[in-house]
């Protein structure tokens, strides 16, 4: 079979499919053709400025901008609620916000009088207590284009407001906006595109229509006589002036599809937004929800009274929090353990969990998110991409009714502080990766919250600029009064810049411990792995530990027979041979090699064997090339009892 061929990659599309393509085109065109061929260009002009189609025209300019701005009041809450919000009957409600979609026109038409017609539900009472009469008057033909038009509105920016991932608004509450500025502030600006494709169809539907405004507001000239209507009028008197009007209908259709460029939904943009002056942030004045509950200090180098930490954690997490000002504490674990969900319970922002929280003298278990004086760092950083990087680090002193000028310099400072101050007036699509995460950090750092949190803040640098962050972050900690936990999968920021390390597992604390002892005496095998040491769990026998899947390892102290516990295991302690060892060693297995990975300057041997957990040794490289090792070299490994640290479970 012959196909076409295609620019795209890929296979070329084949003739069943191209023919009935190109007549659905076909079709689709052919009625624009029509009224394009029969247009009577000679006297268009003459058409257009007619008296009658001018009147329709302004009245349905009038209408179909009464119409919209009733759709932006009411349909922009009412897609925000569907997006954001579970509730009973929402199914329901989101089909009535279709029904007009697929409902004939006539027919909303008789549903608009059947309600607000003078023997409607409401309509006498509209007349009676207000004077108002909907039928045909001008505000009869607002609301029958309302009705047919909000839908479109309705779904463009529901499926924006679904794209937009909640933890840019999450974060903006983490820095003390309350919930109406971070509508108008954060999610508005970042879903306008969604939004101005929905108001641009909306507005063109509500231009257009036609069944529901004749069958409930009438066709009286200069009241309720829409362009469609008249469109309608001149088909029997003059069908020469109705294609002629048609046309213009058809033109402005044309204008707003093209320029939607097909953005139905509107997906929110993760750009930056239209560029801005040097500086410039949108930023409207103090909600009057402000919170009151902490002083703002703007200067990093102010002093801070100490905040303790006191947390009561409940649901998926169940664990208790005590510290004092100063402590930074390292939550670790696999994935699943629980560690973003205890996050987000000392934020408030999960069901899941629920903290009962108290920083220093402030039960704050109650108030929302804005009002904790927590602030968060997620993953990504979460920036917000219509604003600069000194918007975006000054927007929670904003948010906390911080001078405009006051906060900017404090911003600035921050910036500065963290090695990215001449990125100030970069948009986050300007800057790589690294920066936006130093930009996320001097933006919570420069709220001076009560508790810092920070899931895993320095995972997006690289080795350089990590070190280099640490030790900025390290000194700000030191001198920081509240309490800090850093989610890490990173030992070395586990060790540097904690005091504690708080060890998850299925959501409860296995370990809460400084590092060293936590180094030294891991409970858990996640974390040994972590820490880069060999962790085999298993069983206490009289002279050893036995491994579940068969197996023995010897120690020097073994613990009491049937006490679930873990083998520690430097991987330097393991010793690599390529025949059987003799000698001192009391464990002796044979294995292969199948990973060979660099560690700085030695070499990290992954070693599997059927006599013992799979293990990982550590040698030079001139070690590894005198033994001739490669994927799939047979070995054998030694380790000494003494060498194994056993810690019980």
């Amino acid at each position: 079979m012959r196909r076409f061929r295609s620019r795209a990659p890929g296979p070329r599309t084949p003739v069943a499919l191209a023919i009935p393509a190109l007549l659905a085109v076909a079709f689709l065109m052919l009625p624009l053709i029509g009224i394009l061929a029969r247009t009577s260009w000679g006297d268009l002009g003459s058409h257009l400025t007619s008296p009658g189609t001018t009147q329709a025209l302004k009245l349905s300019l009038l209408v179909s901008a009464w119409a919209l701005g009733l759709s932006l009041i009411l349909g922009v809450p009412l897609a925000w609620l569907l997006a954001r919000v579970d509730f009973p009957g929402k199914a329901f409600v989101r089909s009535l916000v279709l029904l007009p979609m697929v409902l004939p026109p006539t027919v909303g038409g008789v549903a608009l009088l059947m309600a607000f017609g003078r023997r409607g539900l409401v309509g006498p009472w509209l007349e009676n207590t207000f004077g108002i009469t909907l039928p045909f008057h001008t505000s009869g033909a607002v609301l029958a284009a309302t009705f047919v038009a909000m839908p479109f509105l309705i779904i463009s920016l529901e499926g924006a407001l679904g794209g937009l991932h909640p933890r840019y608004e999450e974060t903006a509450a983490s820095l003390g906006a309350s919930p109406v500025r971070v509508f108008f502030t954060i999610t508005l600006p970042m879903v306008a595109p969604g939004l101005a494709a929905g108001a641009a169809l909306t507005w063109a539907r509500a231009l257009g229509e036609f069944g529901a405004t004749i069958t409930f507001a009438g066709n009286l000239p200069g009241t309720t006589q829409t362009l469609p209507l008249q469109v309608y009028l001149l088909l029997q008197d003059n069908p020469e002036a109705a294609t002629s009007v048609s046309l213009l209908l058809l033109a402005i259709a044309m204008v707003v599809l093209i320029a939607l460029r097909g953005r139905w939904t509107g997906t929110p943009s993760t750009a930056a937004t239209a560029p801005r002056p040097r500086g410039e942030e949108a930023d409207p004045g103090r909600p009057a929800d402000a919170p009151t509950a902490r002083p703002v200090h703007t200067d990093p180098e102010a002093p801070q009274h100490g905040w303790p930490l006191r947390a009561e954690v409940t649901g998926f997490n169940q664990l208790t929090l005590d510290a004092e000002p100063g402590t930074t504490i390292a939550v670790v674990g696999p994935n699943g353990a629980g560690k973003t969900t205890l996050l987000r319970a000392l934020l408030g922002l999960t069901p899941r969990a629920h903290a009962a929280l108290r920083l220093g003298d402030l039960d704050v278990s109650s108030l929302p998110p804005h009002h904790r004086g927590v602030a968060w760092v997620p993953q990504d950083g979460a920036l917000f991409p219509h604003l600069s990087a000194l918007a975006n680090t000054a927007y929670g002193l904003r948010a906390r009714g911080v001078p405009r000028a006051e906060a900017r310099r404090s911003a600035q400072k921050w910036l500065d502080r963290l090695g990215v101050g001449h990125l100030a007036a970069r948009k986050p699509a300007e800057v790589s990766g690294g920066q936006a995460q130093r930009v996320a950090l001097a933006r919570a750092l420069a709220t001076r919250p009560r508790l810092l949190l920070l899931d895993e803040p320095l995972a997006a640098l690289d080795q350089t600029t990590r070190a280099h962050v640490r030790h900025t972050l390290r000194t700000h900690l030191d001198t920081f009064g509240g309490v800090c936990l850093i989610v890490t999968h990173d030992p070395v920021e586990a060790i540097s810049l904690a005091d504690r390390v708080l060890v998850l597992e299925d959501g409860r604390a296995l370990q809460d411990a400084p590092p060293s002892e936590v180094t030294r005496h891991p409970r858990s095998p996640w974390v040994a792995r972590m820490m880069g040491r060999n962790a085999w769990p298993g069983t206490s026998a009289e002279d050893g530990l036995l491994f579940p899947g068969g197996g023995r390892l010897l120690i020097a102290d073994p613990l009491p027979a049937g006490t679930p516990a873990l083998a520690v295991i430097a991987p330097e302690a393991v010793s690599v041979h390529r025949d059987k060892p003799g000698g001192s060693p009391r464990n002796i297995w044979p294995g292969t090699v199948r990973e060979i990975t660099a560690s700085g300057s030695r070499l990290r041997i992954l070693i599997t064997s059927p006599k013992a957990p799979d293990l990982v040794a550590e040698i030079t490289p001139q070690a590894a090339a005198e033994l001739g090792l490669a994927d799939g070299v047979p070995v054998w490994t030694s380790i000494k009892a003494t060498e194994a640290t056993i810690v019980p479970l």
